[in-house]
């Protein structure tokens, strides 16, 4: 505690017994009582003269250390890492001793002026508190922050919690919490004057105690009062907890006589809340701990050393007090070890006492080795033997002389400069180059660090380019010669972005096909590769697009709406932005580091392999727990449509479960069984010191029955044993996933070598189809048969590719694997690498796409795809091309599941729906909800209108020509979606306005254009009808699936951004607004001209109401003025292009004070527009 500012006389003591704060001795002192002390400011210890037998469970004293003489020590504190303790004092100087025999460990000046009043120590280091400032210091003394706090501040106390925070209070009327990760305050809680000067915390509460003599009792979580003791009527000296029982001393008042010392400690009982028998004790407390050895035992200090031990619910015992010896002085601070083993006293004189129950004391239970100073080394150097001639003559020091030359003395001419020759300028650049003058501009290659010039200036280069800014096929290109390792099909795609956004961008150069890529400029968009491989697996694309649950985010419902996306589009990328949404916030994908940083995907610093690997087991984990729960199509609300219920089991399950038996047995002959079933298996690679030629399905057997033997437990030996752990397989899986786990250069060298002597060899008509010379064997085979049988177990073999199995085979179960899916990851030191996939693409998809019956591998890089031959599919080079998953199916395997897809969105998720505010009120609806006679047909208009806001901006840079470039475009998150009726009695009045809630953090509102303000889209205080995407999405797929169509204002942008394809009628406003060569025009001013001047057109802010209406306003304009022909609906715009620069397309004011305007109710320039 810190007794700054206390009246002397609280404690009524006599006043020689105060020592001074002066440094040095104090005058007063009677140098009697300092005989056989020795004074020394490194070391001034008090020493036991004689041996002291400790009894046990009895303290006496050890040692005692005087760091600074007359300073007074405001802090003592045993560290709970080490066997340290901690010393602080009043002028802000902290000392540690190592160990029972105080011996000086570390001293250091903490703060300049103020003094130490609380020490915490911590695993990297130990915190300081001052009166304004708290600093962190490593045990030798080095900062590791220093934590400034707001003028007036009176810090007395601090208190780390367990999850990484620390709370800090003082004489003032708030406590604040600090994020020691951060080192920044996360909030601040209120709480009575004056303040909070000690804190304790148990299992259920924080304990306050107050200098007004009461101890309040605050939620962990809220820090909200629950209750409150009112122990002393005069103020709060110390007080601990220990179980259910709550123990105080402090100073009662005592009228005109001010405060004195109160011999009877409060104890309260914390089961019920009261206050029981209080407790006399014989001494004047001032600190008091509970030390919970045998017993609950408390100590209880007083200020002149008096020391008494006593149990709370007994009476106290005068043969249990104890004196410490502070030669006068008065005791400032006290601490208990960890262990309850030591004490330490702090003493005004500068002492530190320490006693101790036991002679071998220890600090801590379980204290980790202290790191000391290593020793002088100049004493312990080796004698030289004269005789011996082998001794090194560096051994023998020299004297340096001037008269002779050294060795590093070298002539002029050796040590003149030479400077490098400039390094040959890439060929890509000469390539690239456009020359303006005598000035050439080119973009760049990136093929070496900015700024930076290899030292070694290489004759070949070795590094090799991406795509330039130029879409390019990469079909069909000679490859460069330093350019040969990865061919250009397998390197990292990337999107250049003009004024236009991606209107410009040729996909069509990277993708002939029907098939749908996927675009790479999304966060974790590294998982792409594998979203195609489920997709192209007819069971769980099927599965995902019939499940549907009430769950806000699920992977299930996600991969299901972008599955949709991808059977809709017929050669145009989609982009996964819900789902990877929906995957940032599931906790046990951030808790397995399948989350990445943008800094990590742009630097190459994830270790893609790995990564995808576990993304692999995490999402076949996540769908069967998603789908287990509901299978078959579940309407969004109301009872179900499926008669299947819940079930135990899910497709995922069945497509790729295997049941597996785990069998532990321990040398003492018990043996455990268990089963489990999994969704995939690892390989495990042999040791190997030569190479040595392994088949594939070898392996592959061995991986999958693996036998190893570890450290278990055993329950017959009831210790740890070595025990060999068995697993077999009961059941053979409809798709077997393996991962190849190559993540070292051991596994790499392996697959190298299988390759090399790999007895696969390819055919020459492959190597042609392949476009690269590379591929020679390979080792894994394209088709395989596995068999369990009870004789030998689980079999596996190579199998010729098409041939079937006997019907003998079939009797015994044996089924026949195909190889559907390899992903490799692709090396690339410029880039960091990507993944890419190899998929055998089954009949049904190409049925759907282009109306033919045939199989065929694609290569599948983001948005690239492209036609493959099976063996460059199975073939790996692992200097470039590492294996990561191999997916094999069983033959025919489809025929077990059904296929058909029902669209599980019914016209229900129009109804209405509560909203997510606790604010909203009904009376601000700003919408009115379908009614069953409303639902929308086929052909039906709607107003559409979307806000958006910015959740990353946008990151570009300036070439050398002056000219923008977009790297990445600003990532935008729906925030309000309206929807309007298009016909009907309630035309233009929306059916649907809701404001998206987000769990993202928004970098910037639009408020100028979206009409979004901060807090509308928060539930706590938002009064909008806030709702999640999935809801509103829903709503749009529905009507979308319906057949309706939509009306509004750049909608292709909208769509995008909600991440819908439509392939329904979508009527825009912006031919209304373009004539040629010119811009889009004022939406308000078009509007204000062509249609009734009532309407409320908004000038500052975007309101999406009125935005959806005009659109369908503009739209029957449209269609009234296009029934004259295409010529007079040029005419029409034409004239209102002229008007609209003459105003500078900004809305005249109509009740202007002149009286010239156009009276309200009436059309504007009727003379033009022939209204």
């Amino acid at each position: 505690m810190n007794f700054e500012g206390l009246d002397p006389g609280l404690g009524e003591y006599a006043p020689s017994l105060h020592g001074t704060l002066e440094p040095g001795l104090d005058s007063t002192l009677d140098p009697a009582l300092l005989q056989g002390v020795e004074l020394d400011h490194d070391a001034l210890a008090v020493p036991v003269s004689e041996s002291v037998h400790l009894l046990e469970g009895m303290y006496s004293e050890l040692h005692s250390v005087a760091a600074e003489v007359g300073i007074p020590v405001t802090a003592v504190h045993f560290d709970l890492q080490e066997e340290l303790l901690w010393m602080g004092n009043h002028r802000g100087h902290a000392s540690s001793f190592f160990g029972p025999t105080m011996g000086r460990y570390s001293s250091f000046q903490v703060h300049l002026t103020d003094d130490i009043r609380h020490i915490q120590s911590m695993d990297t280091g130990v915190l300081f508190l001052t009166k304004s400032n708290l600093k962190c210091l490593t045990r030798g003394g080095l900062i590791i922050f220093d934590y400034p706090m707001e003028e007036g501040t009176d810090m007395h106390s601090l208190l780390l919690t367990d999850n990484n925070t620390l709370l800090m209070g003082g004489l003032q009327n708030y406590v604040a919490e600090l994020d020691l990760n951060t080192v920044q305050e996360t909030q601040k809680f209120t709480v009575e004057v004056p303040g909070v000067a000690i804190m304790r915390q148990s299992n259920r509460f924080f304990f306050c105690g107050h200098t007004s003599g009461k101890v309040s009792l605050r939620d962990l979580r809220t820090f909200k009062m629950e209750h409150e003791f009112d122990a002393f009527s005069g103020s709060l000296s110390d007080f601990d907890v220990h179980g259910n029982l709550l123990a105080a001393c402090g100073f009662s008042s005592r009228g005109l006589n001010g405060l004195s010392c109160d011999r009877f400690l409060m104890v309260y009982d914390l089961r019920m809340m009261r206050a029981v028998t209080p407790l006399q004790v014989h001494v004047d407390p001032l600190f008091l701990r509970f030390i919970p050895t045998y017993t609950s035992r408390l100590a209880i200090i007083s200020q002149t050393g008096q020391c008494q031990f006593c149990e709370p619910t007994g009476l106290a015992n005068l043969a249990d007090i104890f004196h410490v010896n502070t030669v006068g002085q008065l005791l400032m601070s006290f601490d208990v070890s960890s262990s309850k083993q030591a004490l330490a006293f702090g003493d005004s004189g500068g002492c530190v006492h320490l006693w101790s129950s036991a002679p071998e004391v220890s600090f801590n239970d379980y204290s980790r080795e202290t790191e000391l100073a290593l020793p002088c080394l100049v004493d312990s150097l080796p004698q030289l033997d004269w005789n011996n001639e082998l001794v090194p003559l560096s051994l023998l020091p020299m004297p340096l002389t001037n008269t002779e030359p050294l060795l590093s003395d070298w002539s002029s001419n050796l040590v003149t400069p030479s400077p490098r020759r400039a390094p040959p300028v890439d060929p890509e650049i000469l390539r690239t180059m456009k020359t303006v003058g005598f000035i050439g501009y080119a973009p760049n290659p990136r093929t070496r660090p900015r700024n930076q010039v290899p030292y070694k200036i290489k004759e070949v280069e070795l590094e090799y380019d991406s795509y330039n800014q130029v879409p390019e096929s990469p079909i069909g290109r000679d490859e460069e010669p330093h350019l040969y390792m990865v061919p250009k099909k397998y390197r990292k795609v990337t999107i250049k972005y003009s004024k236009l956004g991606l209107e410009d961008f040729d996909f069509k150069h990277y993708n002939r096909t029907l098939f749908a890529g996927l675009e790479p400029h999304i966060p974790n968009a590294y998982c792409n590769c594998m979203i195609q491989v489920l997709y192209f697996l007819e069971p769980i694309r099927c599965l995902v697009q019939n499940h549907l649950c009430q769950k806000e985010f699920c992977l299930a419902c996600e991969l299901g709406f972008l599955f949709h996306m991808l059977d809709l589009s017929r050669g145009d990328p989609c982009q996964a932005s819900n789902f990877l949404r929906a995957f940032r916030t599931i906790p046990e994908a951030s808790a397995l580091g399948l989350i990445l940083a943008d800094s990590d995907e742009q630097t190459g610093k994830a270790r893609l392999g790995r990564l995808i690997q576990s993304w692999n087991r995490f999402i076949l984990t996540q769908l069967h727990q998603e789908t287990q729960e509901q299978e078959g199509p579940q309407a969004y609300r109301g009872t179900s449509s499926s008669s299947l219920g819940s079930s135990g089991e899910s497709v995922i399950g069945r497509l790729f479960g295997c049941e597996v038996e785990n069998s532990s047995l321990c040398r003492c002959g018990k043996e455990t069984v268990r089963s489990s079933l999994t969704l995939l298996f690892t390989m495990h690679y042999p040791e190997q010191n030569k190479v040595q030629e392994y088949d594939f399905t070898e392996i592959l057997k061995k991986s999958i029955c693996l036998e190893q033997s570890t450290q278990a437990w055993c329950e017959n030996c009831e210790k740890y044993q070595p025990t060999v752990q068995t697993r077999n397989i009961r059941c053979l899986p409809d798709v077997l996933v393996i991962n190849c786990e190559v993540n070292s250069v051991k596994e790499a060298e392996f697959w190298k070598a299988q390759a090399e002597v790999s007895t696969f060899p390819v055919c020459k008509e492959s190597l042609k189809k392949s476009h690269h010379g590379n591929l020679r064997h390979v080792w894994i085979p394209l088709s395989m048969k596995m068999c369990i049988s009870k004789a030998h177990g689980l079999e596996v073999c190579s199998w010729p590719e098409g041939e079937e199995l006997s019907a003998e085979d079939e009797a015994e179960g044996a089924a026949v694997y195909d190889l559907v899916v390899t992903v490799p990851h692709i090396l690339d030191a410029r880039t960091g690498g990507n993944l890419v996939a190899h998929i055998k693409v089954g009949e049904t998809y190409h049925q759907r796409k282009e109306g033919v019956t045939h199989q065929q591998w694609y290569l599948f890089n983001d948005f690239l795809i492209e036609t493959i031959d099976k063996t460059e599919a199975a073939q790996f080079d692992v200097s470039w091309k590492v294996p990561a998953i191999i997916y094999y199916a069983k033959r025919n395997y489809h025929s077990k599941y059904d296929l058909r897809i029902k669209n599980p969105i019914e016209a229900s998720v129009l109804l209405t729906e509560a909203s997510l505010a606790r604010k909203q009120r009904k009376s601000h609806a700003t919408f009115i909800p379908l009614m069953v006679s409303e639902m929308p047909q086929a052909g039906d208009l709607v107003g559409l209108d979307a806000e958006f806001v910015t959740l990353n901006q946008e990151e570009a840079e300036l070439r050398s020509d002056g000219t923008k470039s977009t790297i990445k475009p600003s990532q935008m998150s729906v925030a309000r979606i309206t929807c309007v009726r298009g016909q009907g009695p309630n035309e233009g009045v929306p059916f649907i306005d809701d404001y998206i809630s987000t769990q993202e953090q928004v970098v910037d509102y639009l408020t100028q254009y979206s009409g979004i303000k901060p807090g509308d889209l928060d539930a706590k205080i938002s009064s909008k009808h806030l709702t999640t995407l999935k809801s509103t999405y829903l709503k749009l797929r529905f009507l979308i699936d319906t057949g309706v169509r939509f009306v509004g204002h750049g909608l292709q942008k909208d769509f995008r951004v909600i991440n819908l394809l439509v392939r329904t009628k979508i009527h825009m406003t912006e031919p209304l607004l373009l004539l040629v060569k010119h811009t889009v025009k004022s939406l308000g001013f078009v509007l204000f001209a062509y249609c009734s001047s009532d309407l409320n057109i908004q000038s500052e802010t975007h309101d999406s109401i009125e935005d959806a209406r005009t659109a369908l306003q503009l739209y029957r304009k449209y269609l009234e003025l296009s029934r004259g022909g295409q010529d007079e609906f040029r005419k029409v715009l034409k004239g209102l292009y002229e008007k609209g620069r003459k105003l500078d397309w900004k809305v005249p004011d109509v009740d202007s004070a002149d009286g010239q305007g156009s009276p309200k109710g009436t059309a504007v320039f009727p003379s033009v527009l022939g209204l």
